[in-house]
């Protein structure tokens, strides 16, 4: 019965093949139940993956590309100064105020 399901070590293979090709939702679509309590249960499997994230990640360190954090800087600036403008219109809505004894719609 249990010939037809992967074992840990077999997994943890399988799941660094899907990470270095960057297919982990393919990999995990194709546990049967089994194979998913043995990837959640199984300390083998887990220092297997942690492994591989590790050697996966020294491996291919250069070709990694570093994101820019200028971009993101602009953009947090940006979206700062628009919601200065936005509360400033705002405050100016608010210091209107009615007259006492007055109905606003009058």
């Amino acid at each position: 019965m249990f010939a037809k399901y992967r074992q840990a070590h077999d997994l943890a293979i399988d799941y660094g093949e899907a990470l270095r090709e960057g297919s982990l939702p393919t990999f995990l679509k194709s546990l049967s139940r089994f194979e998913a309590r043995e990837v959640l249960a199984s300390p083998e499997f887990q220092r297997g993956a942690e492994m591989m994230r590790l050697v996966n990640g020294a491996a291919f360190a250069d070709e990694t590309p570093l994101p820019s954090v200028d971009i993101f800087l602009a953009r947090v600036h940006a979206r700062i100064a628009s919601r200065a403008r936005q509360a400033h219109g705002v405050q100016k809505v608010r210091t209107k105020r009615n007259v006492s004894g007055r109905s606003p719609q009058q």
